[in-house]
């Protein structure tokens, strides 16, 4: 017998099911918990003098031009405000302002310049703005214990099923796009991972291809697999300490910040949505022995309004169509970054490059070292993003056109590596880029397509190079 769809109507009815609040307040807990740390550590870091002050120039999100980071000492008092706002989303006080104030003021820090663009980030962002939406304040906050109406021991399993939705697509997503020539065949991962041979006691081991190769095909099956057995009660508890271990290896060997951290607790929320009672009474249950609890009596379920489920629909639709816009250019995605924002690609890029622009005016030209005008954490992520780059050709233009010049024209001639192959020419040194445009819809012209697209070949063709050399200094 085939198995039916379930209706529209049936859908509906399993989203307004109520179900214990407490998987999601512990996970708001958690979110403004992680939050007051980075707020933290950004500032103990002096990141923003650093990402935000100091720089001349901010690399702007398209349509988001206006927004401009405050006059110091105010852009230090707006991150001082978020995170206390984030602070009073953990605790549950005056939730509904705090976490509006939360997602406004971090929404603005992640506009301000597209070169602090991580990944993580992001899904903060999207965290935030579904919790300005959830009734995360029902249970474990202040305003329940203090304020009359707002308890309550159950929210409707669709304020759950987001999230989890939200999980899925992103560890999908990010094991999806590790299907590359590269990463299967064990780069970046070993260029990153060889690196810090010395740093461990075990380092030796990143030496051998064979744990390379181990660590870069269970990382994709970890995600393809993984990710979907956390849905099944099963299976779910030996995945998640998995990836309780895959996360803290990360957090290890790379500088990511929150990330692990932040994605093992919304991990969780696949749990039980009354798992913090269970994991409470089976540490109680292992000091004396505890009476069986009785059956829990739900509310009846209210229908959730027709606008609900539409944003709901909506919202899901435009997380999983943003990361296959990639698919619509005739690109290398991650060479040319066509539709590489907002896809979850992450640690599956070792970008390196060098350049520089050369400004003409008449008969006059000028080479200029970007380092001049951006700060060095600006320049290098600039010259590996063609946007970015076209954006910086702009800012050079109107310096000089300010500066008396006209007919200003900017080129850049940029070599640049991925994944450690040979440096080639990224963009066409012969546009100039202020007389072209950048296309959001389309793969740019003036961008250079990758020569070596196979990772293998690009690094034979450099072993036999250095043997070449080798053999020639010898001889």
């Amino acid at each position: 017998m085939t198995p039916s769809i379930p209706s529209l109507a049936t859908m509906a009815q399993a989203l307004a099911r109520p179900v214990p609040v407490l998987s999601l307040a512990v996970f708001r807990i958690a979110l403004g918990a992680l939050l007051v740390v980075d707020c933290w550590r950004f500032l103990r870091h002096d990141r923003i003098w650093r990402y935000w002050v100091a720089p001349d120039l901010h690399f702007t999100w398209p349509g988001f031009g206006w927004v401009q980071p405050l006059p110091d000492p105010w852009i230090h008092v707006a991150w001082l405000g978020m995170g206390l706002a984030a602070l009073l989303v953990m605790l549950g006080l005056f939730y509904r302002v705090a976490i509006v104030v939360l997602t406004v003021l971090f929404a603005y820090f992640f506009l301000l310049d597209k070169a602090e663009y991580l990944n993580h980030f992001y899904l903060v962002l999207l965290f935030l703005l579904l919790m300005c939406v959830l009734p995360a304040h029902r249970a474990l906050s202040l305003d329940a214990a203090w304020f009359p109406g707002v308890a309550a021991d159950h929210v409707p399993y669709a304020a759950v099923f987001v999230l989890r939705a939200q999980m899925e697509i992103m560890l999908i997503f990010a094991g999806l796009v590790k299907l590359t020539p590269d990463w299967l065949a064990g780069e970046p991962l070993g260029l990153w991972l060889r690196a810090q041979s010395g740093a461990f006691p075990f380092g030796a081991l990143f030496d051998q291809d064979w744990v390379i190769l181990t660590g870069a095909w269970a990382t994709v099956a970890l995600h393809l697999l993984g990710a979907p057995l956390l849905m099944w009660r099963r299976t779910r508890l030996p995945v998640f300490g998995i990836y309780v271990l895959f996360h803290s290896a990360n957090a290890v060997f790379f500088n990511i910040g929150i990330f692990p951290w932040m994605t093992i607790a919304a991990s969780t929320i696949f749990f039980a949505p009354d798992w913090p009672r269970q994991l409470l009474r089976w540490l109680h249950a292992r000091v004396e022995p505890l009476p069986a609890l009785p059956d829990p009596v739900a509310p009846p379920a209210r229908a959730l309004p027709g606008l609900a489920l539409a944003g709901l629909a909506l919202w899901l639709a435009v997380q999983v169509a943003l990361p296959l816009r990639a698919g619509a250019f005739p690109t290398e995605v991650r060479w040319t970054g066509d539709g590489h924002r907002l896809s979850w690609r992450m640690r599956i890029y070792d970008r390196q490059a060098t350049g520089l622009f050369r400004v003409r005016s008449g008969d006059q030209e000028w080479l200029v070292d970007p380092e001049d005008y951006l700060t060095p954490r600006q320049a290098s992520k600039m010259l590996v993003r063609s946007d970015m780059v076209h954006q910086f050709a702009g800012h050079l233009e109107g310096i000089w056109q300010e500066a008396g010049h006209d007919d200003v024209a900017v080129y850049a001639e940029i070599y640049k590596s991925l994944n450690g192959r040979p440096a080639q020419l990224f963009i066409d040194p012969q546009t100039d880029l202020t007389a072209v445009r950048l296309n959001y819809l389309r793969a740019d012209a003036w961008v250079l397509p990758l020569q070596e697209p196979v990772w293998g070949v690009a690094q034979n063709r450099a072993a036999a190079g250095r043997q070449a050399a080798a053999e020639a200094a010898g001889g």
